[in-house]
């Protein structure tokens, strides 16, 4: 399954693939200790707003992408959501409450997965075809998630980081799209973009590590990919460009790794997105005649 898919073929500009994780500041998996479920509506709200923005940077770069939005999120700015696909992007599915797949039992899994996609159909009107876990969190030893997401109408997930990282690494992974057959279907997964220094693969999808780390290190992902014929999968979460965000009491290293580079991740974005041309996952899927 590695290596180059003949479903991708190189054009004068390759295509790449932009992705957003839609979802506020204090739902990520590494606050829920001290921002639990049952606390989130006593946080003042900011997706609205930094999703706008993001909007608002991809309309001047002419691209599209596919938005990951949690159904929490969709219940409550219906919309913001509207708008997305009103805009033309891609509205996927990143769970009903982030909670992450590891976590879960796959009775506790199906059921988050039905009520994510049962509200983000109901308000954008469009079958909901794609998936990412919260925390790319669909790694060895839970497989299982893949024929589920088949029998509830999925068709592809972008849950894997062919990355060694504690939590969510799956360095087993293909770096480029692939199939993964299932009792119940195929589904196509597409991983997000790594750059290789000789044997090893770094990080170079956005989120922290845009943040973070020398912003050619996304570039050069970027390149590698288009030179193997593939298209690159980035990412970046609405929090993520938003320095007035508010603090929240967590453990040094949570906050180092949350809020290091939120002043410098929107101007290393507007880069990235000048310098490639990025779609959603669907519109790649259809130009590129890639089967359900």
């Amino acid at each position: 399954m590695a290596g180059r898919n003949p479903a991708y073929r190189m054009t004068t500009r390759p295509q790449h693939l932009f992705s957003v994780d839609v979802e506020d500041y204090f739902q990520v998996s590494a606050f829920e200790a001290i921002a639990p479920i049952a606390t989130w509506d006593r946080f003042p709200t900011r997706v609205d707003t930094n999703t706008r923005r993001l909007l608002d940077l991809l309309a001047k770069h002419d691209a599209r992408a596919t938005f990951f939005t949690l159904g929490w999120v969709a219940e409550r700015f219906p919309e913001l959501v509207r708008d997305i696909a009103r805009a033309g992007h891609e509205v996927a599915s990143h769970s009903f409450w982030h909670r992450r797949v590891t976590t879960l039992t796959p009775e506790a899994f199906r059921e988050d997965l039905r009520r994510s996609k049962a509200v983000l159909e109901a308000v954008t009107g469009e079958a909901i075809t794609g998936y990412r876990a919260p925390s790319f969190s669909i790694v060895p030893g839970v497989e299982w998630a893949w024929e589920i997401l088949v029998e509830e109408g999925f068709t592809y997930d972008s849950s894997a980081f062919p990355i060694v990282r504690p939590g969510y690494g799956n360095p087993g992974a293909p770096r480029d799209p692939y199939v993964i057959p299932t009792p119940s279907g195929p589904l196509h997964q597409y991983p997000l973009a790594t750059a290789s220094f000789g044997s090893m693969r770094l990080p170079g999808a956005g989120g922290g590590y845009l943040r973070m780390l020398p912003p050619a290190l996304l570039h050069r992902a970027v390149r590698e990919a288009a030179a193997r014929g593939a298209p690159a999968m980035c990412y970046i979460h609405p929090w993520e460009i938003d320095p007035e965000q508010p603090r929240l009491a967590a453990g040094w290293l949570t906050r180092v790794r949350h809020y290091s580079g939120l002043a410098t991740a929107l101007p290393r974005l507007d880069a990235l997105l000048a310098s490639a041309a990025f779609t959603s996952v669907r519109d790649y899927r259809t130009s590129h005649a890639v089967a359900a």
